[in-house]
């Protein structure tokens, strides 16, 4: 199973960095690789969002035993998971691959600490820009994303995924 997962990594770690070339002088290949699993990430995210919530869930509201959930929120609720992994698991194989020998059970709290603030720092910003600024959403969305991949890039790199030191 090793020998498997460290095929699949290299794999995705070529087919990544066979499209860096025309960057490196801008950006280095570490954070290359963050853009393209993090971007790749996010458009799973969208899709699979798109289909729970048209297709899976209808648009139509989730009447569970004891609580009835909307529509776009279940659909958060089912894709969320399945992203969180493969956006875990991309940063550890792929993007931040030196930290490997440390556990998994750690840096995934880790990882779930910095994605939890992520979310929150969405929340945040959007409200401010929107409600206290009074900017339009779309370029207040835009100026809170590049905030937090910022802010998320860095706390990856220097909290979840720093290669331990002993």
């Amino acid at each position: 199973m090793k020998r498997q997962v460290e095929n699949i990594q290299k794999s995705l770690q070529n087919s990544i960095d066979f499209f860096y070339p025309p960057f490196s002088n801008w950006i280095s290949k570490q954070n290359f690789r963050y853009v393209a699993c993090g971007g790749s990430n996010t458009l799973a995210d969208i899709v699979l969002y798109f289909l729970a919530y048209n297709l899976i869930f209808k648009k139509q509201i989730v009447s569970l035993y004891f609580i009835a959930i909307s529509p776009h929120i279940a659909a958060f609720l089912l894709v969320f998971p399945i992203t969180f992994l493969t956006g875990f698991l991309l940063s550890r194989y792929i993007v931040f691959p030196e930290s490997a020998e440390n556990k998994k059970r750690i840096q995934l709290v880790k990882y779930l600490s910095v994605v939890s603030i992520c979310i929150l720092l969405n929340y945040g910003f959007l409200k401010f820009f929107i409600e206290q600024l009074h900017w339009w959403p779309l370029p207040s969305k835009l100026v809170t994303t590049l905030f937090v991949v910022l802010f998320s890039f860095g706390a990856q790199k220097k909290f979840a995924f720093r290669k331990s030191v002993a």
